[in-house]
């Protein structure tokens, strides 16, 4: 009798599971509050039983399916106009309301980290944005960092619909918000952005195993990832490596009294600069932990008021303590500190600063040319200047790998992103893609151009709507100026994108004026979505308008100089600010690129130098960072940097 209890009670849960796995159910991004693509069919679909039945009803009409023999199943909704909102009703054997549905422009976002940027990161600059932020119809769906080496996953773990209203603009990427609302602004309609973004991953992580077939390195790659016995290989100690000695111990907080206490009493502690790299100021090769501390003098009309420091960047980790306090911290180089002290901490008088900075690899400090100060009300205290240092601790290089072993980075391994983050949404219909990245293959950077022409064509063909428009950023000026010629992997991967653009139906935006030689995050990411929104108004809105500014169209050799036609000259060629042109070079057959002399002749740029009699290439901005480039349309759009090289 019991053995038939324990037996019905099993056929009852197989059952029970059986009901709940039959279940009509939804992708992630299939949710109250999406943004539909208007003015076509678009796509619902999910899972249900084996033939179930599916109804749909949306608008006042009914559609109908049922699941295949994989339990999958697909509608399309009729083309519907702008506008909402409106509610649609899954039912199976289960019934599912969605609300608060649009019908509007969706835009699907991707790249590295400047597009993942989020305006929270950027409050400074776009701090009346978001204070204002009321926006109803412009919403974001955000894709959560995952990886997939196995393949194709289907559906995402988490993921919501957010509107641009108040503190939840925050997490929109900046570069897509400002896209968006210029093209909500222009036609007045919902705009939705799906972003799946991940910062410091190369574009061959981004495309499908399908799409990177001509790539024989990478398909090698993917197929050995699929093998679980290798990745577990990678994680064991190699033979000979020997015992792994103990991790070092940081000396600032091992003692009784740690280093940031108020009641630390410093002994041998030497002077260094803020800001500044503690490898250029007696610090050789150090990778570990360095702690600065310094007394700053704090106004009486500053207590008693919530504060905010700026401490510029830090490469790579800090924490911040005032008097003992840690008032903030972050884990890795690349966001601006910004952080907020308690009313209660600062006292008149000396304030005892203590940051704690770890670097991994490279120069370790602050940054050059950032903003380092205390704040509160209308005060403002200086913190650059000569603090006090002692290191920590100090990392000792270990033969025998790292910690694990060793391994691999999953997000940077071909298709591992299109797989997990990518192909969950390729039934979503959209209006077309933005794209920004590149810079974690600028140090490969010839082989760019065929790499993003097959995720182009990858993309288009997984989301099967034809050549949807493809916009994407050029990288802007980056790391240190250079005033003679040189080579450069950023100028390289800029050709390769200029060159992209013979795949129809693609635009770039030019941003070479919008970075900063200190941070490969520019803080300007508004004009970065403007100039693609100016691309989208002609590719996908068919505006007869500017949207770029001068590309490279043909070089002719008339003599020792070299004459330069454009395409997009617009109104006129101009030098944006009223001097002579700068920022070309000239070589002749040993390409020996010296600095040329230029000047603007109707549509076209005369290039010379009397170091290079018989002139071959041409050169414009070719520099990781070029120093002044000045070449623009009358409509305020700069040039592409370029080279005639083939």
């Amino acid at each position: 009798m019991k053995q038939l209890v324990i037996a019905c009670v099993f056929v009852l849960a197989v059952v029970n599971t059986y009901k709940l796995n039959a279940q009509v159910k939804l992708p992630q991004i299939v949710r109250d509050s999406m943004i539909l693509q208007r003015d076509i069919p678009v796509n619902i679909w999910g899972w249900s039983a084996v033939n179930e039945k599916v109804s749909v009803k949306f608008n006042g009409k009914t559609y109908k399916t049922k699941g295949n023999a994989e339990g999958k199943w697909l509608i399309k909704l009729p083309a519907t106009k702008a506008g909402g909102p409106y509610t649609i009703d899954i039912t199976a054997s289960n019934k599912i309301s969605l609300k608060e549905i649009l019908f509007g422009d969706v835009w699907f976002c991707s790249g590295q980290s400047n597009m993942v940027h989020q305006l929270n990161i950027h409050d400074v600059t776009y701090a009346k944005e978001i204070a204002e932020a009321n926006d109803p119809q412009i919403r974001q769906f955000w894709v959560p960092t995952l990886t997939s080496l196995q393949g194709p996953q289907q559906n995402l773990p988490s993921g919501y619909w957010k509107a641009a209203v108040g503190e939840d603009i925050r997490p929109f990427s900046a570069v897509a918000y400002f896209f968006a609302k210029h093209l909500h602004e222009k036609y007045k309609v919902p705009i939705g952005i799906i972003n799946a973004s991940v910062g410091g991953t190369p574009i061959e992580a981004w495309t499908s195993e399908e799409g990177l077939k001509d790539f024989a390195a990478l398909q090698t790659t993917i197929n050995k990832n699929k093998d679980t016995a290798y990745l577990n290989s990678l994680t064991r100690r190699p033979p000979g490596g020997g015992p792994r000695p103990a991790p070092p111990v940081d000396a600032g907080l091992s003692g009784t009294t740690k280093w940031f206490d108020v009641n630390f009493v410093p002994k041998g502690w030497r002077s260094i600069n803020i800001p500044g790299y503690w490898e250029d100021q007696g610090i050789k090769d150090l990778n570990g932990v360095v702690w600065y501390r310094k007394e700053i003098d704090i106004p009486a009309s500053m207590v008693g008021k919530a504060a905010k420091v700026f401490l510029g960047r830090i490469i790579d980790a800090d924490e911040l303590y005032i008097n003992g306090v840690r008032v903030g911290n972050t884990t890795y180089q690349y966001p601006q500190r910004r952080y907020t002290v308690p009313a209660t901490v600062l006292k008149a008088g000396k304030n005892v600063f203590v940051v704690r900075v770890t670097n991994n690899a490279g120069k370790g400090g602050f940054v050059p040319d950032k903003p380092y100060c205390i704040f509160a009300g209308t005060d403002t205290v200086d913190l650059k200047g000569t603090w006090q240092y002692k290191v920590g601790l100090v990392n000792r290089p270990f033969a025998g790998g790292g910690f694990g072993g060793g391994g691999i980075n999953a997000q940077n391994q071909p298709a591992a992103l299109y797989n997990a983050m990518i192909a969950p949404e390729i039934n979503y219909t959209i209006k077309g893609f933005l794209w920004y990245q590149g810079e974690s293959n600028a140090g490969r950077p010839q082989e760019y151009g065929a790499l993003q022409t097959a995720q182009i064509r990858d993309w288009r063909s997984k989301w099967n709507q034809g050549e949807l428009p493809f916009l994407y950023v050029q990288l802007p000026g980056f790391m240190d100026y250079n005033y003679l010629p040189s080579e450069s992997g950023w100028a390289t991967l800029r050709q390769q994108q200029l060159q992209t653009l013979a795949v129809p139906n693609t635009a770039m935006a030019v941003a070479i004026d919008l970075g900063e030689w200190n941070d490969i995050h520019p803080d300007n990411k508004k004009d970065v979505g403007i100039r693609l929104a100016l691309a989208a108004r002609k590719l996908a809105y068919n505006e007869n308008i500017i949207y770029s500014g001068p590309l490279f169209q043909s070089a002719q050799i008339d003599g020792n100089k070299i004459v330069v036609s454009f395409q997009h000259i617009g109104s006129g060629l101009i030098t944006n600010d009223g001097e002579e042109l700068s920022e070309f070079a000239i070589a002749g057959t040993d390409k020996k690129f010296v600095w040329a002399k230029a000047k603007i002749e109707g549509d076209k740029v005369i290039v010379w130098s009397d170091e290079v009699k018989e002139p071959i290439y041409v050169r414009y901005a070719w520099a990781d960072n070029p120093v002044q480039p000045n070449l623009y349309n009358k409509e305020g759009l700069p040039a592409s940097p370029f080279t005639t090289e083939k």
